[in-house]
């Protein structure tokens, strides 16, 4: 039953706040033309943004959602060409803080503070961190088609939903705005993606033990890893 109230909490909010946005006069900072050259909005981001928040039951969570959100607006309103950790961390030694940089740190934060909340020991606490985090990340990577972050996120909470309701939100906000992302009329952008993932962290930092924790935030790593690799290889592709 609390599956099912959280999905459809996450759903419904996801929706009505999709849909009040898309009343607003288009505003060119919301806007992005997709691979295909289609002119596409950015709204579906902040609405499951507050979808994710509202349905996932949870203050650490809904937390490390809000955050994640945050910074990934951030990012899509005035970031830059650079990606890769490495350059947004060169640029942050030479004393310039990028889009990414503020994504990293503040997303980084907001999810050890998560992760201090959802677990007692010191241990757990960070490796559940790390989890939300690099959740938050790995969805944001895979979006790079219409759909793929949204289906993504359907793929990795669904095994959640044996374990406890917190992973029906992401679930339910991703669902409520998949037709139109999948449609190229939205795109959930760094704002959607970093909190759905974020929200989807969250869950399986709730759900699982130290062994779980440490599978999942191993995986992750390697995930990041194997993500640095592939943008710094199409940055350079000579290199």
């Amino acid at each position: 039953m609390r599956r099912a109230l959280s999905f459809a909490v996450a759903a419904g909010a996801t929706r009505a706040v999709y849909e009040g946005l898309r009343r607003l006069p288009r505003d060119a900072r919301w806007t992005r033309t997709n691979h295909a050259g289609r002119e596409v909005d950015l709204y579906a981001g902040p609405a499951v943004v507050l979808g994710a928040a509202a349905g996932s039951g949870s203050a650490p969570v809904a937390l490390a959602v809000l955050a994640a959100g945050a910074c990934g607006a951030y990012d899509d309103v005035r970031g830059d060409h650079r990606r890769g950790f490495r350059a947004h961390s060169a640029a942050l030694r030479g004393g310039e803080v990028t889009s990414g940089a503020v994504k990293l740190l503040g997303i980084g934060a907001a999810s050890l503070v998560a992760g201090a909340l959802l677990k007692e020991r010191p241990v757990d606490k960070v490796l559940a961190g790390v989890v939300v985090a690099g959740s938050a990340h790995l969805v944001n990577l895979v979006d790079v088609r219409p759909g793929r972050a949204g289906l993504a996120v359907l793929a990795l909470a669904a095994p959640g939903l044996l374990r406890g309701s917190p992973a029906a939100a992401p679930m339910g906000a991703a669902a409520a705005v998949l037709a139109d992302d999948l449609g190229e009329s939205t795109m959930l952008g760094d704002t959607g993606a970093h909190a759905l993932g974020a929200a989807v962290g969250g869950a399986i930092a709730a759900g699982n033990g130290r062994l779980g924790l440490a599978a999942h935030a191993a995986a992750l790593v390697a995930a990041a890893v194997w993500g640095e690799r592939a943008t710094s290889s199409r940055a350079h592709p000579c290199g």
